[in-house]
């Protein structure tokens, strides 16, 4: 399975990505803004998302097309 971000880089598990877009984090108050650096993320059964997690979320879902590769 290949996951690709934005760019259309192929991302890994353990890689780390930047997000290119702020997001409203459902369930929260919290507005991850553009620029945040996730670290570690895992790779899912679906190739359009990747886990990972930030300081202020955690068990974060994210959307491929929402993050670069770092």
């Amino acid at each position: 399975m290949d996951v690709k971000d934005s760019n259309g880089n192929l991302l890994a598990e353990g890689d780390t990505v930047t997000l290119i877009k702020d997001l409203k984090v459902k369930g929260s108050t919290v507005t991850l803004k553009r620029g945040t650096v996730i670290k570690n993320i895992r790779l899912t059964s679906d190739e359009e998302e990747i886990e990972g997690r930030t300081d202020k979320v955690k068990g974060l879902v994210l959307k491929a097309c929402f993050v670069k590769k770092a």
